[in-house]
C-alpha cells in the first residue's frame, strides 16, 4: 500500500514540477528548476554555448575531462557562476571527489577556482561549486570586457573508487553591480566570533526541499524534519545586511535495534545566494542523539569579501543562504533505511544595517535582497508560492507510508484540501495586487 501510495502522489495532476521527490521521499533525487533549459558543454571552448546571467541551465558533466561554456561579461559587474552537479543514487564515492568550477578569461589565465567534494562520508549527493570573475583592485587579471570561459570537470578527473557514469549539472549566473560608492576595501576587523548558544523552544515541522529551487524557507526558530539515507534536504533562510546567521544540525536517536557508528553520517552545508559554498559540518551517528553546529560567521557586509579567509569571504551578500542537509546511505546499513529525525537549530541575530547601495540592478534583480515576503515566509514555513513546505499531510504520508486504504483516501483528501485553499489565497492574492507592480523589494 505504500508503493501505491507513492505512485499515486507522484502521478497527481496539478502537483508542482519537481516536487515529486519531496512527496515520495525518494534518496537520491534532485529538484532542477522547473523549465531550466537543456545546453550542452562543450570539449573545446571554441563550441563553448553562452550562459546569461540570472538564468538557470541543466546540462550533463562527464567523468573525465572539462566541460565549457561562455561568458560575455562587461567590465564594471562581478559575475558568479554555479554549478550543482548531481551524481546518481547509490553506491559509493571517493571522498575527494565532486565538482570543480573555474572561470577562465581569453587567454586561459584563470580568475578563480573552487571545488566541492562529497566529504568524509563518501556518500554521493549534490554538491556545488562557485567561481567568480571579480573586478578588485586586488587582482590584475580579468578586469575587462569581453568573452570568458566556465570550465566544469570532476574534482577527482582520475575517477579512482567513484562512479564512472555522466552527472546532471544545475548551472547558475548571476551579476552584481559594483556599488555606487567607493566603499571600504578591507574586511571589519572585529566582530562577534563567540559560539552562541543554539535555539531552544519547541520544534515546528517543515519539509525539506529537494533542490536548490525548492529550497523550504526557515526562520529564526527550531524546526523538525525527518531524513532518510541517501536523502538530501534543502532549506533557505533570508539573512540581511549586518545580521550573523548560525545553525545547529541535531540528529535524533533512532528507533531501530542496530547498532554501529558512521562517522560524518550527516553533512551540513551552508551556500550563500549565489550558491557558493560557505561552511559545513558532519555529524557522526551511532544510534544515539547527535549535534553540531556550524563554525561561527562574521556578519553579512560587503567588505567581507576582501577578507583571505574563504568562510569570512563567502559572507559578502544579504539574500536567501541555504541550508543543504545529507544523510549518509551507509546509515542504513547499521540502522535500516527509515527515516531519521533530523533537527535544525536556526539563529539570525545582530542589527540590520543598510546595503551597499548598488550603482546598477544585480541580474536577476532579487538575488541580494531580503524582502518582506521573505521573511513572512520564512516565519511561517511556508514557500513564496507553491512549495514542498505547503504540504504537510501529503509530505508525512508519503515518507511514513500508508497502511490502510482508508488512510490512503484520508491523506489524498487532505492534500486536495490544502491544494484547494492554496489555490483560493493565491487567486485573492493576485486579484489584490491587480492595478500596480509589486515584486520582491
Amino acid at each position: 500500500m505504500a508503493a501505491l501510495a507513492v505512485v499515486l502522489l507522484t502521478g497527481m495532476p496539478g502537483l508542482p514540477a519537481g516536487q515529486e521527490a519531496v512527496a515520495a521521499g525518494t534518496p537520491g533525487t534532485y529538484a532542477f528548476e522547473e523549465g531550466a533549459p537543456r545546453v550542452e558543454g562543450a570539449l573545446s571552448t571554441a563550441d563553448a554555448v553562452r550562459l546569461e546571467a540570472g538564468r538557470t541551465y541543466r546540462s550533463t558533466l562527464p567523468a573525465g575531462g572539462p566541460v565549457h561554456y561562455r561568458l560575455e561579461l562587461d567590465d564594471t559587474s562581478d559575475v558568479y557562476v554555479s554549478a550543482t552537479a548531481v551524481p546518481p543514487g547509490g553506491g559509493t564515492a571517493a571522498v575527494v571527489d565532486g565538482v570543480k568550477v573555474s572561470v577562465q578569461d581569453g587567454d586561459g589565465r584563470s580568475c578563480d577556482v573552487n571545488t566541492a567534494t562529497f566529504g568524509a562520508a563518501a556518500s554521493p549527493h549534490p554538491v556545488a561549486a562557485w567561481a567568480a570573475r571579480e573586478i578588485s583592485p586586488r587582482r590584475s587579471l580579468c578586469k575587462d570586457a569581453g568573452t570568458y570561459y566556465v570550465a566544469v570537470e570532476r574534482a577527482d578527473p582520475d575517477g579512482k573508487g567513484a562512479s564512472p557514469d555522466a552527472w546532471e549539472l544545475e548551472l547558475t549566473t548571476v551579476s552584481e553591480p559594483r556599488p555606487a560608492q567607493a566603499g571600504a576595501t578591507t574586511p571589519p576587523d572585529a566582530w562577534n566570533s563567540a559560539s552562541p548558544e543554539p535555539v531552544a523552544g519547541e520544534a515546528r515541522r517543515r519539509a525539506g526541499g529537494a533542490g536548490f529551487a525548492e529550497a523550504t524557507p526557515l526562520g529564526e526558530g527550531v524546526w523538525r524534519d525527518d531524513i532518510r539515507p541517501g536523502q538530501t534536504l534543502f532549506y533557505k533562510v533570508p539573512v540581511g545586511w549586518g545580521r550573523q546567521f548560525n545553525a545547529t544540525a541535531e540528529l535524533g536517536s533512532s528507533s531501530s535495534d542496530g547498532t554501529g557508528f558512521v562517522p560524518a553520517a550527516l553533512d551540513l552545508d551552508l551556500y550563500n545566494p549565489v550558491r557558493g559554498h560557505v561552511a559545513d559540518v558532519g555529524v557522526g551517528y551511532d544510534g544515539r542523539q547527535k549535534s553540531d553546529s556550524l563554525a561561527p560567521l562574521p556578519p553579512v557586509a560587503y567588505a567581507n569579501r576582501h577578507a583571505p579567509t574563504g568562510q569570512v569571504a563567502a559572507m559578502r551578500f544579504a539574500g536567501s543562504y541555504y541550508l543543504v542537509a545529507h544523510l549518509a546511505e551507509k546509515v542504513a546499513d547499521d540502522f535500516g533505511d527509515g527515516p531519521v529525525p533530523l533537527t535544525l537549530r536556526v539563529r539570525v541575530s545582530g542589527a540590520a544595517q543598510d546595503g551597499p547601495g548598488y550603482a546598477g540592478e544585480p541580474v536577476p534583480s532579487d538575488v541580494f535582497t531580503e524582502g518582506e515576503e521573505d521573511r513572512e515566509a520564512a516565519a511561517d514555513g511556508r514557500a513564496a508560492g507553491p512549495g514542498p513546505g505547503d504540504d504537510t499531510a501529503m509530505t508525512a504520508l508519503a515518507v511514513g507510508g500508508i497502511g490502510t486504504g482508508s488512510a490512503l483516501l484520508v491523506g489524498l483528501g487532505a492534500w486536495t484540501v490544502v491544494a484547494r485553499r492554496r489555490a483560493v489565497s493565491l487567486h485573492e492574492e493576485g486579484s489584490s495586487r491587480q492595478g500596480g507592480s509589486r515584486g520582491r523589494p
